[in-house]
């Protein structure tokens, strides 16, 4: 355990798995409290379970983040629990996975979803979020854009495009809370070693392999790392950038 977060609370999104998860477990294990919100049970109750092992303090909360009611109660129940909120992560998302195609083979129902769960959750947890830091005159906003809106990855265009809205989204919002003391940033990672990136078409999930010139896909803590650091005071005069973390697959 580490002081670089003591004191802080930070709220994750999509805690459960891969880049969440390592992101709230290296939150926990630099001192701050940590609530963390995802639609599934177990593995949300696993992650719990692993900072707390560690002497960390974390509120798992079971949430489906497209329901806005639950999504408020939630947030509701951090700050009574744990405190105002320092930090946000916004980090769930996911392709259409099983349902990725070419664009003139998809529907608009499956860009609904895509859109929904990686742009417009975004932007309700910090409308719902921001108010508080603004008031306090501090506060962190990390969101989860993709190096798909850079590179233009077939069979995940609307995936690429939710995402390129969080990029800008990033960047008109990092200017209205700059005077308040808030950093609002973005990472676009490649692909990495999750679930998700399995489930995507084999010659989408080939050819990126072969475009990364150090030969391998990151690891969630490879994100996670990007993550706390642009979270961190280290990080204080970083705002509306989008930071790359991909291996070298595209310079940016």
């Amino acid at each position: 355990m580490t002081d670089r977060f003591s004191g802080r609370v930070a709220l994750v999104t999509g805690g459960a798995n891969g880049i969440g998860r390592a992101s709230a477990i290296k939150f926990a294990e630099q001192g701050a409290k940590v609530a963390i919100l995802d639609i599934e049970d177990g593995p949300l109750g696993e992650t719990a379970e692993q900072i707390k092992a560690a002497g960390g303090t974390v509120l798992p909360i079971v949430t489906n983040m497209r329901d806005r009611e639950a999504v408020k109660v939630a947030i509701d129940k951090t700050v009574a629990d744990l405190g105002p909120i320092d930090i946000l992560l916004n980090n769930v998302g996911q392709t259409a996975r099983k349902n990725a195609s070419e664009f003139l083979a998809s529907v608009p129902e499956t860009w609904d979803f895509v859109v929904d769960l990686n742009l417009m959750v975004t932007m309700y947890v910090t409308w719902l979020v921001a108010p508080g830091m603004r008031d306090r005159k501090f506060g962190k906003i990390v969101s989860l854009s993709s190096d798909s809106t850079l590179i233009g990855d077939k069979n995940i265009v609307d995936y690429a495009a939710a995402k390129n809205g969080v990029t800008g989204f990033t960047r008109g919002l990092a200017r209205e809370l700059a005077p308040f003391g808030i950093n609002v940033n973005a990472i676009a990672p490649g692909v990495t070693n999750t679930r998700g990136p399995k489930q995507l078409p084999k010659e989408t999930y080939e050819q990126a392999l072969k475009e990364i010139p150090i030969g391998h896909f990151a690891e969630p803590e490879d994100i996670a790392n990007a993550i706390t650091f642009l979270a961190s005071q280290e990080a204080r005069c970083i705002t509306g950038q989008l930071l790359v973390v991909n291996g070298g697959r595209i310079f940016y």
